[in-house]
C-alpha cells in the first residue's frame, strides 16, 4: 500500500541499508531476551521528604539484597552495612570514615578496598542492562573511567595491571571521593530501573517541594494522582475553594512554611484579615496538631494557627457551596451547612437532631445570606489566587505532575491507581451524571483525567470554572475515585463534639475489593490481563497492627500506602509498604518507620524492612514478556518490512 512505503521511506532515513536495518533488528531482538528490569512502587509520601529519600536510595532493601548476594561469604554483616550506607549516603558517610583514619596510607587502603567492592556490584546491578543503557546512565565526569572498569573480565588476568593502575591513579590524584560518590549515585539508579509513584505527595509532612524537586531529577518515572495532590494542583489552575482548603489544612498541620518559603506565596493579606476579623482565639475545635519532634511552640504561634484555621474554614464551606449550587449534578446540598445553623442558639440541626456547636464564633456571617463572601474575604482569596497561579515554582511543580500524571496507568499487566474504582453494594460500577451523561467505571477516570488537564492548562483563560469544580469534586465527591467516601465530615469534626457526626462512610469498593470476581471485572473495565494482572492501590493506610492483610482478592490486589505520615504510624503500627516487580516476580515490602538521616549515616540503621512474595514467577520474566518488550516487537516487524522492500528492490539502499 502507499501509506506502507511511505513509513518505510520515512524508516530508511534512519536505517538506510540492509547493513544498518539488520544490525537494528538483532540489537533489538537480543534486548527482547535480557531479563525484566526492577520496577518500585511507592505511595503517599505526603511531604516526608527524608523517609522517602532513603526509600529510593535503598531501593527498599533492594541495594542490601545485591549486596548480600555478591558478599554474603565475604563480609561480615558490619561490613555489608557499612557498604550499604556508603551507597545511600556517600558523600556524608565517607566523611565519617575518613576521620577514623589516621595515616594517609589507611586511607588509601580503604579507596582500594571500597572502590573494588563498589565496581564488583556495580557490574552485578548493570549486568541486565544492555551497555548501550548503562553508558546513557553513566556520570559524565566518570564515564570512560567506569565504563572500562566495568568491562573488567576476572577470568583473564592480561588486563588486570591496567585495571588497578586506573584505581591507583584515581586515588593518586585525590579523587578517590568524587568517583566513590559517582558510582555509589550510579548503583542507586541502575537497581531501579523505572519509579510508579501512587499519588499522595502534598499535605501532612513538611517538605513536599522538595519531594517534587527529587522526582524532577529521577531517570525514569510516573505518577498516579493522589486526593491531596488535586488540592495542589486544583489551587495551581486557580481554584479559590482547592486554595481555601490547601491553606485549612496546611495550618492545621503546621506547614504554612511550603507556602511562603517553598512557594513563595505571601499570607500578608490573609494574616491581617485574619487578626482584624479574628481578634480572640475561641474555643478548642481549631487547635493545630503540631509535631512533637519540633521545638516548643510559642503561644502565639499556635493561637495564629488556629485562627487562620477558623478564618480559611468559614470561607472554605462558603466557597463549596458556591460550586455546589453551581454544579446541581454533584448532588451535594446535604453538604450545605451554614443554613443550618440557629445562629442565636448556637446549634446546627442535621437529618433533624439539634447538636450543640463547639464554637459560635461567625463574625462573617450574614445568617440571611450565609454563602456569600464579605468583601474582605473576597479580596483575601482574589489575592491568594493571583499568587497561586503565578508562583514560578508551584507551577513548575503543577506542570510536571500534569506531564508524568494521571488518573490511572496499566504497567506491564498491572493496573495503578491511587484510590477506588467508585462500586454500588452490588459491585457495579457506581455512576456520576453529568449533563445529561453518565460516567462510571474507566470513563469515570478518563472524564476526571481530561478535566484535570483542561483545568490546569486554561488556568490563565476565561470559562474554566467547570473544571476547577470537576477538580474540587475530585477531593470530596461521593463519586470521586479519590476519595472514596460518601461525605466529607470536615465541619462536623470542627464543630460538633458528637462524634458520631463524624463519621465518613467509605465506598462498598474498600469491601469488595477483598473479593477476587470484584477486581477481576475491574480489570476487565481497564483492559488488563484477567490471568496475569494485578491491581495496585495506595490512599488507605493498612491498619496491620489490628491485622489488616495488604494482599487482597488472592494476591490481586495489593495495597501499598507508604505510611510515611507520622499522623498514621501509631494507627497502622508500621512505617507503610512499598512494592518490588523484577524478573522473578513481585515482593510486597513492609517498612518500620524511618528515624533520621542523621542516624541512618552515623549508626548505619537501615530502615527494618520485612519483605512478602506475591507473585514467583515459574519462568524468570524477560523484557519480551512487557510493555516495552511489545514495542520493540512491533518495531522488528517494521524493519523487517524495510529489510524485505530492500531486498525485493522496492527500495534503494543508501551507502
Amino acid at each position: 500500500m502507499p501509506s506502507d512505503k511511505k513509513y518505510l521511506e520515512l524508516l530508511s532515513r534512519e536505517f538506510p541499508n540492509i547493513a544498518a536495518t539488520t544490525t537494528e533488528i538483532i540489537n533489538l531482538e537480543a534486548i527482547l531476551n535480557l531479563p525484566k528490569a526492577t520496577e518500585h512502587f511507592v505511595s503517599d509520601i505526603h511531604g516526608e521528604y527524608e523517609a522517602f529519600q532513603h526509600v529510593l536510595r535503598n531501593g527498599s532493601g533492594n541495594i542490601k539484597e545485591k549486596i548480600r548476594e555478591i558478599f554474603y561469604n565475604r563480609l561480615s554483616q558490619k561490613e555489608m552495612n557499612t557498604l550499604a550506607t556508603l551507597i545511600y549516603y556517600p558523600k556524608e558517610k565517607i566523611q565519617l570514615i575518613l576521620k577514623e583514619c589516621e595515616t594517609q596510607e589507611e586511607i588509601n587502603d580503604w579507596y582500594r578496598v571500597t572502590l573494588s567492592r563498589l565496581i564488583e556490584l556495580c557490574v552485578f546491578a548493570a549486568s541486565k542492562y544492555t551497555r548501550s543503557k548503562v553508558r546513557k546512565a553513566l556520570p559524565q565526569e566518570f564515564a570512560y573511567i567506569i565504563e572500562e572498569l566495568l568491562s573488567k573480565d576476572d577470568k583473564f588476568l592480561n588486563k588486570d595491571a591496567y585495571y588497578n593502575e586506573i584505581i591507583s591513579s584515581i586515588i593518586a590524584l585525590d579523587r578517590g571521593q568524587e568517583f566513590v560518590v559517582a558510582i555509589s549515585l550510579l548503583i542507586q539508579r541502575l537497581v531501579v530501573d523505572h519509579l510508579h509513584v501512587l499519588g499522595d505527595i502534598y499535605d501532612r509532612g513538611p517538605y513536599p517541594a522538595k519531594i517534587v524537586d527529587r522526582l524532577m531529577k529521577h531517570h525514569s518515572l510516573d505518577i498516579q494522582w493522589g486526593n491531596h495532590d488535586i488540592l495542589w494542583m486544583g489551587a495551581a489552575s486557580g481554584s479559590a475553594v482547592c486554595i481555601a482548603n490547601v491553606l485549612r489544612i496546611s495550618a492545621r498541620y503546621d506547614n504554612l512554611e511550603i507556602i511562603e518559603d517553598a512557594y513563595g506565596i505571601s499570607l500578608r493579606q490573609l494574616l491581617t484579615f485574619v487578626e482584624t476579623t479574628y481578634p480572640e482565639r475561641k474555643g478548642s475545635c481549631f487547635e493545630p496538631k503540631l509535631d512533637p519532634d519540633k521545638p516548643p511552640y510559642y503561644e502565639e504561634e499556635v493561637r495564629q494557627l488556629a485562627k487562620i484555621q477558623q478564618a480559611i474554614a468559614v470561607i472554605q464551606f462558603k466557597l463549596e457551596a458556591q460550586s455546589i449550587r453551581r454544579n446541581p449534578d454533584f448532588q451535594m446540598e446535604h453538604r450545605m451547612l451554614l443554613d443550618k445553623i440557629d445562629y442565636e442558639k448556637g446549634t446546627i440541626t442535621l437529618d433533624g437532631v439539634e447538636y450543640e456547636l463547639d464554637n459560635t464564633d461567625f463574625p462573617t456571617i450574614d445568617p440571611k445570606d450565609p454563602y456569600s463572601l464579605t468583601p474582605e474575604e473576597q479580596a483575601v482569596m482574589d489575592r491568594l489566587v493571583y499568587a497561586f497561579t503565578h508562583s514560578e515554582k508551584l507551577q513548575l511543580h503543577v506542570s510536571f505532575l500534569i506531564n508524568n500524571g494521571s488518573m490511572y496507568l496499566v504497567y506491564n499487566d498491572n493496573l495503578l491507581y491511587h484510590g477506588c474504582v467508585p462500586l454500588e453494594e452490588d459491585g457495579s460500577f457506581m455512576a456520576l451524571e453529568l449533563g445529561g451523561k453518565k460516567y462510571a467505571g474507566k470513563a469515570l477516570f478518563d472524564m476526571f483525567d481530561e478535566a484535570i488537564r483542561k483545568g490546569f492548562l486554561n488556568r490563565k483563560r476565561q470559562n474554566t470554572t467547570k473544571y476547577l469544580d470537576l477538580i474540587w469534586y475530585l477531593w470530596t465527591g461521593p463519586v470521586s475515585p479519590l476519595f472514596g467516601k460518601g461525605k466529607m465530615t470536615t465541619f462536623e469534626r470542627y464543630y460538633i463534639k458528637d462524634k458520631t457526626t463524624h463519621k465518613e462512610n467509605k465506598n462498598p469498593y474498600y469491601r469488595l475489593r477483598e473479593n477476587e470476581d470484584t477486581v477481576l471485572a475491574i480489570l476487565e473495565e481497564f483492559g488488563v490481563s484477567a490471568q496475569n494482572g494485578h491491581i495496585i492501590n495506595g490512599h488507605t493506610p493498612v491498619k496491620e497492627k489490628a491485622g489488616e492483610d495488604p494482599i487482597k482478592a488472592n494476591g490481586r490486589l495489593l495495597v501499598i500506602d507508604g505510611g510515611y505520615s507520622k499522623a498514621y504510624q501509631e494507627t497502622t503500627g508500621l512505617g507503610g509498604y512499598t512494592l518490588l516487580n523484577n524478573s522473578y516476580g513481585m515482593q510486597l515490602v513492609a517498612h518500620q518507620p524511618f528515624s533520621s538521616k542523621k542516624d541512618a549515616i552515623m549508626n548505619e540503621s537501615d530502615i527494618v524492612s520485612t519483605r512478602r512474595v506475591v507473585d514467583l514467577e515459574l519462568e524468570r520474566k524477560k523484557v519480551a514478556d512487557t510493555d516495552t518488550g511489545k514495542k520493540l516487537c512491533e518495531q522488528i516487524e517494521d524493519l523487517k518490512d524495510l529489510l524485505r522492500a530492500y531486498r525485493e528492490g522496492e527500495l534503494k539502499e543508501k551507502i
